[in-house]
């Protein structure tokens, strides 16, 4: 660990701007299924636990579209759609029975999606860590002592493009406006006339939506593996615990900032501990609110 940094500070400090692209390019995608579960937390207080299993199979779909010859940015629209529908779907059949339930029935059943998305990824593609070719080139800075992906730079591009339409959608659409003002009171919703089921539906299916556009951007500057999708919902719950629901600057700047903890922990500490470090930011954050709660917590009297 001290040879580590002696070579972030003394030896090569040039390693920190590898590092800080890196961190930039994961936070991009990280705070992107992020907000997708502070949507639906939000809106629906549904805390999904198969979060991360959405990103990993819309990652799969990208993949299988690959190698039938379709571009992972050629797919983005395809996979969004798909995963839209599968959203959709998971709604109606199963969410639509736990949303008016108890907070443990929600995470036991979403916990459940994640085990069976899981094993049905494991069966039809395999366990084998998977990758996509963009075939795009490297760049390399610095006398060779920085690379530079131009996937990642495509990926951090994508992501700013989908997170303006998403405020932009959220904003000024009538069903943005809808989604707004169920997350702030349903039952003045349904007493303005909105059918907040309908609500709830898009919803879950716009965050399935968000996940597979993350998956595919996963698909291009990491790896598949069937099982992975556990770390990206930590993630996601780290993030939106400390940036707070409804809170898109929060999430994106928290999002860079977990990347950027992220590259730094697994270069000084190794790479097993870099989603530690999620479970630690998490932690901290949940003692820090506790602590401020006590502060502010007054004797009625």
């Amino acid at each position: 660990m001290l040879f580590n940094l002696q070579i972030l500070f003394d030896i090569a400090p040039i390693t920190n701007i590898q590092l800080i692209l890196d961190g930039i390019f994961i936070g991009a995608v990280l705070a992107l299924g992020a907000y997708g579960l502070a949507l639906v937390w939000g809106v629906m207080n549904v805390k999904n636990l198969a979060q991360g299993d959405f990103i990993i199979l819309g990652g799969y779909i990208a993949f299988a579209l690959a190698r039938e010859g379709v571009h992972p940015v050629m797919a983005l629209p395809i996979v969004m759609v798909l995963m839209a529908m599968l959203g959709w779907m998971v709604y109606v059949f199963m969410i639509r029975r736990v949303i008016e339930q108890d907070m443990f029935t929600s995470l036991l059943a979403t916990f459940g999606l994640s085990l069976l998305l899981q094993q049905v990824m494991n069966l039809i593609f395999g366990p084998e860590v998977q990758v996509i070719d963009s075939h795009l080139p490297n760049y390399q800075l610095f006398n060779d002592s920085v690379t530079l992906p131009v996937v990642k730079l495509l990926s951090l591009g994508m992501v700013a493009v989908l997170a303006v339409l998403i405020v932009l959608f959220m904003r000024k659409s009538r069903m943005g406006q809808a989604i707004r003002a169920t997350a702030q009171d349903e039952r003045a919703a349904r007493v303005l006339g909105i059918n907040t089921d309908r609500i709830y539906a898009f919803t879950f299916a716009l965050n399935a939506a968000i996940c597979g556009a993350a998956g595919v951007m996963v698909s291009m500057i990491w790896v598949l593996q069937p099982f992975y999708g556990i770390s990206y919902s930590l993630r996601s719950f780290a993030i939106v615990t400390a940036a707070g629901l409804g809170n898109l600057p929060g999430v994106i700047s928290t999002g860079f900032g977990l990347g950027l903890i992220e590259q730094y922990t697994g270069f000084i500490l190794g790479a097993e501990y870099q989603v530690a470090s999620a479970v630690v930011m998490l932690l901290l954050v949940l003692v820090y609110r506790q602590r401020r709660a006590k502060r502010k917590r007054q004797v009625v009297r």
